[in-house]
């Protein structure tokens, strides 16, 4: 069962992305870390099942920040 588009900005929101609220336009979000060089785009309603590309951006920007945090580390 897919996740809701609720539970991936949550996850985002967890991992330190921040809502771009001058970006985006109807259902679409915008999500920035200043350590991801990338935006994550999220469209629908927080009620709407995540497609499997959505949930797709979401993991990978949650590893590359990840990865980004352990090449600033000493």
């Amino acid at each position: 069962m897919p996740r809701k588009i609720r539970q991936l900005r949550a996850e985002l929101a967890r991992n330190g992305f921040h809502l771009d609220p001058k970006r985006g336009k109807g259902s679409h979000t915008y999500w920035t870390h200043p350590l991801v060089p990338y935006p994550v785009v999220i469209s629908g309603q927080d009620g709407d099942d995540a497609d499997h590309y959505q949930e797709r951006d979401v993991r990978d920007a949650i590893h590359d920040l990840r990865e980004a945090k352990k090449r600033q580390a000493p």
